[in-house]
């Protein structure tokens, strides 16, 4: 990484933080919706999403290169391919929360980085180090701990994870930027969303309109709360070192786990704490390894 004026490391800390902090509150968000169908929730989200983004692009110029990628069949195939992807977890997301299963969420989010790992390893022929293998492995036993106790597998966990991963993946193979990639994504997925929207207005079922000047704020808000972080995140990786953002993604989990256990008062039990225990365990593996392999890195490229 290039060198950083301090003072805008400062501002990118700041930025990232307000990002992960913005993301960990999201459960709040979305029960204060909680009157409204999850997929309506999501369809909102898509069009609002759209609306702001472009508003947005449209301030920062950044219109220059953002349709580039329809000029290329690979590129618009892997765009489709994470809007459905992204689209999913968002509407599985917000089903869950709604539903009484944030501590899902938040133990889907903690097992995330470990399936990113995992999905180099099958898909970009990435080699696996031992110690990723045994942050893996004891990933593995958390749920592994959860099917025996609950006699199930943590499907919701195990879901957001595979399919947030599987979007970054195809996102990283993708020659577009974050902003500009949501918003074709979006755009994907918008006239879709938009359809919903209008047929339930045209039979009288829609929320918007019908549940409140409150609900109505909230649902065109989710454009803002959706892009917001983003642009927050992208700020921040710009300014900061991997390992620095590496340590902040656990902040938006940590906080959906406070608010699942502490708020929402979810089932939280000794099987519960053994399998986020295994999870923790896999993650401190995980990110001490991460560290001491991207300083040692670093050592070489001086040397």
């Amino acid at each position: 990484m290039p060198h950083i004026d301090p003072k805008q490391k400062s501002y990118g800390f700041a930025a990232a933080l307000a990002a992960f902090f913005g993301w960990g509150l999201l459960p709040v968000y979305w029960k204060s919706l909680i009157t409204v169908n999850p997929f309506e929730i999501l369809c909102h989200r898509v069009v609002w999403s759209l609306v702001f983004i472009a508003i947005i692009l449209t301030l920062r110029r950044g219109w220059n290169d953002t349709f580039a990628p329809f000029k290329s069949k690979r590129d618009l195939l892997i765009l489709t391919g994470s809007s459905l992807m992204i689209g999913f977890n968002w509407l599985l997301y917000i089903w869950a929360v709604n539903t009484g299963h944030v501590l899902d969420t938040s133990l889907g989010y903690y097992i995330n980085p470990l399936v990113n790992v995992l999905l180099g390893f099958i898909f970009l022929r990435e080699r696996l180090r031992p110690l990723q293998m045994v942050a893996i492995g004891l990933a593995a036993l958390g749920v592994i701990n959860s099917v025996i106790a609950h006699g199930q597998l943590p499907w919701i966990s195990l879901a957001l994870a595979v399919s947030f991963g599987l979007y970054g993946l195809l996102r990283k193979v993708a020659s577009v930027e974050s902003l500009p990639g949501l918003f074709l994504e979006t755009l994907v997925l918008g006239p879709f969303a938009l359809g919903y929207i209008l047929w339930l207005q045209a039979n009288g079922a829609s929320a918007l309109f019908q549940q409140g000047l409150g609900v109505d704020l909230l649902l065109i808000g989710a454009g803002v709360v959706t892009a917001m972080p983003l642009i927050g995140f992208a700020y921040g990786a710009r300014r900061l070192q991997l390992t620095t953002m590496g340590l902040l993604q656990y902040l938006a989990p940590s906080i959906a786990f406070l608010l699942g256990v502490f708020l929402y008062k979810e089932p939280f039990n000794a099987s519960h704490l053994t399998t986020f225990a295994l999870i923790w365990s896999g993650l401190a593996v995980y990110t001490v390894e991460s560290v001491v392999t991207m300083r040692s890195h670093r050592r070489l490229a001086k040397s």
